[in-house]
């Protein structure tokens, strides 16, 4: 994990399979801003085969690097606060991964998503890494949500794609919604289905 972060932040969290927490916090024995740890309390069953579906918005390369991004934030006017929120976020995810809390699970992380993006387009330099497309789909997403009842919710990478996060008990109305509402909306209809997996291997 160590190694991986030094590459990407987001690959020392995927060595695992499990949840991974990634960055000190006073609530995980043994995390580090150095390396990610498996989360040491039980994920609850609701979480269990997790559904990612990822829309390639944009499939070109990525506005603003990760690297390039994590530098905005040293002088950042809103860097502190975002900091403490990110910290009391972690604290409420974990209590949510342990409960099973679907609509509490899908505040927080549309929450972190929108976030981020708010934190880069107040940055100097600032930029808008959202597309139109974008906001459109959030919106049905919600919409969708609101009608459905559904627990669906979405996060945003650093760039337009979307990630659709939902549970492996609605996977067949949910890619339903994605083919009929959401897919004209990708470059080249293109979208990858994805769910939690099993860590690194050795071969």
């Amino acid at each position: 994990s160590f190694l991986a972060r030094l590459g990407s932040g987001s690959a020392c969290r995927s060595v695992k399979g499990s949840v991974i927490v990634w960055g000190n916090h006073a609530e995980v024995n043994g995390s580090s801003d150095l390396f990610g740890v498996e989360l040491p309390s039980k994920t609850h069953d609701n979480f269990r085969n997790y559904q990612d579906t990822i829309l390639l918005v944009d499939k070109g390369e990525k506005q603003v690097s990760s690297t390039v991004g994590h530098e905005l934030m040293h002088n950042h006017p809103f860097a502190e606060q975002r900091f403490l929120q990110a910290h009391e976020n972690l604290s409420k995810i974990k209590t949510v991964l342990e409960n099973g809390n679907l609509n509490e699970f899908v505040s927080i992380v549309e929450s972190e998503a929108l976030t981020l993006h708010a934190m880069m387009m107040t940055s100097m330099p600032y930029f808008i890494l959202m597309k139109p497309n974008t906001l459109e789909i959030i919106n049905r997403i919600w919409n969708f949500r609101q009608k459905s009842n559904i627990p669906v919710c979405f996060t945003l990478d650093a760039g337009a794609n979307i990630h659709i996060l939902y549970p492996e008990n609605v996977i067949a109305p949910v890619l339903e919604f994605i083919k009929a509402e959401l897919v004209g909306f990708c470059q080249n209809n293109q979208y990858i289905c994805d769910e939690i997996g099993f860590g690194a291997e050795k071969l």
